[in-house]
């Protein structure tokens, strides 16, 4: 390995914060966090899921179609010219309108002088209380892409991808060195005040330690670094519990946002770190990939 690639090292930042029902709000929220991150001299901005709009997906309404935009639209042209502006990588997850009647959860990755490079849309679509996306997004039909920034592959996924091991492996297959995650995830809360009702205080903390542990299992087996972005505050009856973080190669999590602040996570990723992991612990040397067929099954007979 030369030694110019084991000094190769990209600053990412994540934007955690609130959204609300003002959708300019939100995408002012989002630019000044981004400015923000741009000055502190990050490389690649990610933006939460969705993170323009409330989580709309807890209720099935047909009138929530009308937030969806085209691509090129207005929310990825603002985008565009943000990123021209700072000179940044930007990845951003929003609400696609690919055609009447059809629609993606999308993530973009815009480049430095304000280009579209790539798109990923969600492949695993949640259909569970509060979480009732099958109504709204097709699944994703461009495979688990990758994309060439000019100093690290990134792999684009989207929340519920993140807790599907073939994902992340299939990603770090065509090149992923950091795999992104934008998120909106939380806990189930009924009162409206994130205090009572829902799902008690110990259930709450044991599914977030499930997220983390699940994305900190992929930089492992993957030997590659993760970034989950989640947005916070209480919208309709989900408390989100943000705690955006960055896991290195070796599980670490190397930096991390507070649960109820918003927050410009700043985190510097050392890509030599990839090659130290993988030569210490050479899982995708000994995969065993001449058995494993079945799992291309839902399930096997006994």
């Amino acid at each position: 390995m030369s030694a110019d690639h084991r000094e190769r090292a990209i600053r990412i930042a994540l934007l955690q914060h609130e959204c609300v029902l003002d959708r300019e709000v939100n995408l002012q929220t989002a630019t000044a966090m981004a400015d923000e991150a741009a000055d502190r001299g990050a490389q690649l901005i990610v933006t939460q899921e969705l993170f323009d709009l409330p989580y709309f997906p807890q209720t099935e309404d047909e009138a929530h179609f009308a937030l969806a935009e085209s691509i090129p639209g207005p929310t990825s042209d603002r985008l565009c010219r943000f990123a021209a502006q700072r000179g940044v990588y930007v990845n951003a997850s929003v609400f696609e309108r690919r055609a009447p009647g059809v629609f993606h959860n999308t993530s973009l990755i815009i480049d430095g002088r304000g280009r579209i490079v790539g798109r990923y849309r969600k492949m695993h679509i949640p259909d569970d209380p509060r979480y009732y996306e099958k109504f709204y997004f097709a699944p994703g039909d461009l495979g688990f892409t990758t994309h060439v920034l000019p100093n690290c592959c990134v792999g684009t996924l989207i929340c519920w991808d993140q807790w599907f091991p073939e994902a992340a492996r299939l990603s770090t297959l065509a090149g992923a060195e950091l795999l992104l995650y934008p998120t909106a995830i939380g806990s189930w809360d009924l009162t409206g005040d994130g205090r009572g009702g829902g799902d008690p205080p110990d259930v709450r903390q044991e599914e977030r330690e499930a997220w983390q542990t699940i994305q900190r299992s992929h930089a492992i087996a993957n030997g590659v670094f993760v970034a989950s972005v989640n947005r916070i505050g209480i919208e309709g009856q989900l408390k989100f519990w943000g705690s955006s973080f960055v896991v290195d190669p070796a599980g670490r999590i190397i930096g991390r946002a507070p649960v109820d602040d918003p927050t410009v996570l700043v985190v510097d990723c050392d890509l030599a770190a990839i090659d130290r992991a993988r030569e210490g612990w050479p899982f995708l040397r000994d995969r065993r990939i001449d058995e494993y067929g079945d799992l291309a099954q839902r399930m096997l007979d006994p």
